[in-house]
């Protein structure tokens, strides 16, 4: 019996949509800024940042270089979302019969917050909730941010 998940993650940042568009439009530009935890993005198929493009992501997690290839569902400048599905790599491979990562960008209040939410189905109760992967990417986009606060 598989079981379906949901964990949401909040990091504050600076300026509303920049994040989105780096993920979106300049990957590579994420690995500039934070080469200890991103190697680089390569486009397979379609426009870079456009619905329906395919991409892989090399990374390291975990003190392991991992690649994560998936396909934008979905994507808006306006609400600043972007919606992955992962369709290869040590996610859905090695973990998770399958695994979305959705990063939006939107006002709470008076701040400005990233939410990062992932959408998966574990083959059974043996396999851990990616909390680690949670950090990761909540670690990444407070060095982006950092990074674009200050230069």
């Amino acid at each position: 019996m598989a079981l379906c998940g949901k964990l949401i993650g909040h990091v504050e940042v600076s300026k509303k949509g920049d994040i989105c568009n780096l993920f979106r439009y300049n990957p590579n530009e994420i690995a500039v800024i934070s080469p200890d935890k991103v190697h680089g993005c390569d486009l397979h198929d379609g426009e870079r940042g456009a619905v329906g493009s395919v991409i892989s992501w090399h990374y390291t997690h975990e003190g392991k270089k991992k690649i994560s290839k998936q396909i934008i569902e979905a994507a808006s400048d306006e609400n600043h979302i972007i919606v992955f599905k992962v369709i290869g790599g040590d996610l859905v491979d090695e973990l998770y019969k399958t695994f979305t990562i959705i990063l939006n960008v939107d006002k709470k209040g008076d701040k400005e917050v990233a939410t990062w939410t992932f959408e998966f189905e574990k083959p059974d109760i043996s396999v851990p909730y990616p909390t680690s992967m949670m950090d990761y990417l909540c670690d990444l986009v407070k060095d982006l941010d950092t990074y674009s606060s200050t230069n």
